[in-house]
C-alpha cells in the first residue's frame, strides 16, 4: 500500500506533467486587444520559463501604442515587433494573436474631428473610429498627416502612384473683410504622400 508521501509525489508528478503537455501541445502565446485608445497584453507561457509577463506585457502595450499613433506602422510591422519582443524574452515560438474592436488583425485609433470641413458627414468634435490602412481608395475619408496643414480628415477624391487628393465634404465658401481686404475661407484640399495616411475612418 503506497504511503501518504508517495501518493502527493505522485500528484505533483501528474500534475507537471499536464502543464508541460498543454504546452507543448498548445504552445505559449501573446493576445493583444485594441480598442483604438488602450492596448492589453496578456502573455500565457511556460511556468518554468523564467519570463517576467509583466514585464513582456507592458513592453508589448508600448510597441502596439507606438505603432498606432505612426504612420508608417501596420499590422504586419505590429506583429514582426511584437514577435521581436518575444524573442528578446527569450520566447522563440509564440502564437501572437491581434484582436480588436473592428476584428481580428486590425488596428483601430480613435480620432477626434476639428472644425466643420467635413459636414455634414463629420461635425466638429465627433469622435471617429480610424482602421490604419494603406489601401485607400477614391471615396474613402481617411486620416492623414499633411506637412501644410498637420493631422487632417478629409476625403479622397484622386489617387495617382503614391499621391492622394484630399478634399473637403463642406463646399461652403465663406468671405470676411478685415482690415480693409476682403478674405476668402473655404475647406481644405491638398495632396499627400500614401505614407503619410494613417488609415480610413470606419466608424
Amino acid at each position: 500500500m503506497a504511503s501518504k508521501g508517495t501518493l502527493v509525489i505522485g500528484a505533483i508528478v501528474i500534475i507537471l506533467l499536464v502543464f508541460a503537455g498543454y504546452f507543448i501541445f498548445i504552445g505559449e502565446s501573446v493576445d493583444v486587444y485594441i480598442d483604438g485608445e488602450n492596448v492589453t497584453s496578456r502573455a500565457t507561457v511556460s511556468p518554468f520559463s523564467g519570463v517576467d509577463t509583466t514585464a513582456l506585457n507592458k513592453e508589448i502595450c508600448n510597441y502596439t501604442f507606438q505603432t498606432m499613433n505612426s504612420t508608417d506602422g501596420d499590422m504586419k510591422t505590429l506583429q514582426q515587433g511584437i514577435s521581436r519582443i518575444c524573442l528578446n524574452h527569450g520566447l522563440d515560438k509564440v502564437k501572437v494573436h491581434i484582436d480588436s474592436t473592428l476584428g481580428p488583425n486590425k488596428i483601430p485609433i480613435v480620432f477626434h474631428v476639428q472644425g466643420n470641413s467635413m459636414y455634414p458627414t463629420l461635425n466638429d468634435g465627433q469622435t471617429v473610429i480610424v482602421e490604419k490602412t494603406k489601401n485607400v481608395n477614391v471615396g474613402n475619408i481617411v486620416v492623414a498627416n499633411s506637412s501644410e496643414y498637420g493631422v487632417i480628415v478629409k476625403r479622397v477624391s484622386d489617387v495617382k502612384g503614391n499621391q492622394v487628393y484630399l478634399t473637403s465634404d463642406n463646399k461652403n465658401v465663406n468671405y470676411e473683410y478685415k482690415n480693409g481686404a476682403t478674405y476668402e475661407t473655404k475647406g481644405i484640399t491638398t495632396w499627400v504622400n500614401i505614407n503619410d495616411i494613417y488609415g480610413v475612418v470606419q466608424i
